[in-house]
């Protein structure tokens, strides 16, 4: 459970004082009173114990219980003049990582923003660092140590929107969790049928509309690409739609996450080493879900539509074959000469069906080449797209997220390296390099020229170590985006 937060004026008693020290060993708000609570000698301390105030430092500090508090931490937030919404949001993952072993902890480290920061928003991203610096994924682990934190308190003027900010904040940290929890979920435990169970209660709790389509559904619905990379499992294919439709909606957001809950890579088999994380691979539909139940707590006003299609990508007697073709939903044909380009057979039908039920714009989510880690490494997705300004309108959200996009071009000339002899298209280039930009023009073929962005996400949805608020294993990547893309969403 996300610790609660409190706005309140003056310094309550809690476990753990935390103050901002900014680069140069310069106070920041509070740090004053810890000051006076050992005599004056904060500064010749700091000095003694070389803390600079540097990002992400920390120095406990002896006070001898004269402060409302039980004790008082230092916490270096870098430089005065760059400590803003996203240097807030790591300082709150510290806070909370360090705070672990205590039940409340009271900060000023909300007052240390500068005038040009804005309050809620800032708010907001200290919650989100708080909650998602304490996340843990302690379900198989026999002998957990979970953070204690359960109380956080904020000092600084009261405020209405800060107090929404914070709430805000939690309320998105809360389904970043949710996701992480299903990234990091053994892929036994999440087949395509147990995934949409869980997207149901999400639903249910949620005032979200849904629809699964199964079995001969999926055929009736022309599926092509969702039936011929699920049909090597024993596990059936789901797919899976979701929609938040507030009276009065102002346009309508189409998301498209790939569920590939777990990808072996078909006949075109992964090595050892190359399945060691598939688990992993439904990153895209973890973030769709999840950012979808927060809609209407948001009070967001537009129409938005989840399309998420959910296949395990397994060698059998039955898979699907090098060489065969496969019929998407909007008629193209796709000759497939890699079981392992799977996840853009998916998402064709997904985007298919977005744009054919008439979305103002479209955006996907993939954990879809390894090509993108080549390039931007684990930190950065890729993000492609064939309109301008809902590429300008994606990566403004992304930026105020948090959430690091790097915007990569769809060559028109690349284009052939998608020829097929016999089909309309094929599902690998031609040509070696490029791959994550001739996966993007791929998807671009089904999207029946409607403003559409795609993210690839292959490098950002798994961290192999804590860093702030990103937690190791699945990051929940694309929540955060998501849902202030659909709370500030225009049409493109």
């Amino acid at each position: 459970m996300a610790p609660s937060f409190k706005l309140v004026a003056n310094a309550p008693k809690a476990d753990l004082f935390v103050v901002p020290v900014f680069s140069g060993a310069v106070f920041g708000p509070g740090a004053q009173l810890v000051d006076d609570a050992i005599d004056g000698k904060l500064a010749e301390f700091m000095a003694e114990t070389d803390f600079d105030g540097k990002r992400g430092e920390v120095l406990a500090v002896p006070t001898g219980g004269r402060l409302g508090a039980r004790a008082a931490l230092l916490l270096g937030v870098g430089d005065e003049g760059s400590f803003d919404a996203t240097a807030l949001r790591r300082a709150g993952a510290v806070l909370a990582k360090r705070a672990s072993r205590v039940g409340s902890v009271a900060t000023t480290l909300l007052d240390a923003v500068g005038p040009d920061v804005d309050p809620a928003l800032a708010a907001q991203a200290f919650a989100e660092g708080v909650c998602l610096g304490r996340y843990q994924f302690l379900r198989y682990k026999s002998e957990a140590k979970t953070s204690q934190l359960q109380r956080v308190i904020v000092i600084g003027k009261p405020n209405a929107k800060v107090r929404a900010g914070l709430e805000r904040g939690a309320r998105i940290a809360e389904a970043v969790a949710w996701a992480r929890d299903l990234i990091n979920e053994p892929a036994a435990a999440k087949s395509p049928a147990a995934v949409v169970d869980l997207a149901k209660a999400v639903a249910r709790a949620s005032g979200l509309k849904v629809k699964v389509f199964a079995g001969e559904q999926l055929v009736r619905a022309r599926m092509g690409g969702v039936i011929g990379v699920g049909i090597g499992s024993d596990r059936p294919p789901r797919f899976l739609r979701l929609e938040h439709a507030p009276a009065g909606a102002r346009g309508t957001l189409a998301l498209v996450g790939k569920g590939v809950v777990f990808d072996s890579g078909g006949l075109s088999l992964k090595t050892a080493g190359g399945m060691e994380t598939m688990k992993t691979d439904m990153s895209g539909a973890a973030a769709v879900i999840a950012a979808m139940s927060t809609l209407r707590d948001l009070g967001v006003k537009a129409r938005v539509i989840g399309y998420v299609p959910l296949v395990e990508n397994m060698p059998s007697g039955n898979a699907m074959r090098p060489g065969d073709v496969l019929t998407m939903r909007n008629g193209k044909t796709v000759e497939v000469l890699n079981t392992d380009a799977e996840g853009r057979l998916i998402l064709a039908d997904a985007l298919s069906l977005a744009s054919e039920e008439g979305a103002d714009a479209i955006i996907d989510l993939a954990t879809l080449t390894g090509a993108v880690t080549v390039a931007l490494g684990d930190k950065i997705a890729g993000m492609m797209g064939s309109h301008d300004a809902w590429l300008t309108q994606v990566r403004e959200a992304a930026d105020r997220a948090g959430e690091r996009v790097w915007h990569l071009p769809l060559p028109d000339d690349y284009r052939r390296n998608l020829d097929s002899e016999i089909a309309d298209l094929r599902n690998i280039s031609t040509v070696s390099g490029g791959g994550t930009l001739t996966a993007g023009l791929f998807l671009k073929e089904f999207t029946a020229d409607a403003p559409w962005v795609h993210l690839d996400i292959a490098g950002t949805a798994r961290s192999s170590a804590e860093d702030a608020e990103t937690s190791k294993g699945g990051t929940g990547y694309g929540v955060r985006t998501l849902v202030e893309l659909a709370s500030n969403f225009r049409k493109p």
